[in-house]
């Protein structure tokens, strides 16, 4: 990827409301920070990062920044993420709020641990007799 050409995440933030750019610039940083070999997408018209799957998206609404999909495997960082619990678990950031960076980058690392879960083993499967 050419870092001096636009990407679809570029796009995406610059279609948004003018009031959310640099927010949703933050929660992208936030992420790629993270996540910095995360390859990024669109996915469901929404910004993405992906590993061996699908780490986190997150998107612009009228009243919140929307942060996919649910965190699970850590109970500590599930219970601080209960004010903010929408939908299946999906996380709803009110915009009248501070946007909670750091909480943010915990769940990414927490997908992290998942995604690395999920990689294909690597080892040669033993040889058949």
């Amino acid at each position: 990827m050419n870092p001096s050409q636009p990407t679809p995440i570029d796009a995406y933030i610059a279609d948004a409301p003018e009031a959310v750019r640099e927010i949703l610039q933050q929660i992208r940083q936030t992420i790629r920070r993270e996540a910095p070999a995360a390859e990024e997408v669109i996915s469901y018209g929404m910004p993405a990062f992906r590993g061996n799957g699908m780490l986190v998206y997150f998107a612009a609404f009228k009243a919140h920044i929307g942060v996919y999909p649910p965190v699970s495997g850590d109970e500590e960082l599930q219970r601080e993420l209960a004010p903010f619990a929408g939908p299946k678990g999906n996380l709803k950031f009110s915009l009248d709020q501070p946007i909670p960076l750091e909480l943010i980058a915990r769940v990414v690392r927490q997908r992290l641990v998942l995604d690395q879960a999920r990689r294909p083993s690597r080892r040669k499967a033993p040889p058949t007799t």
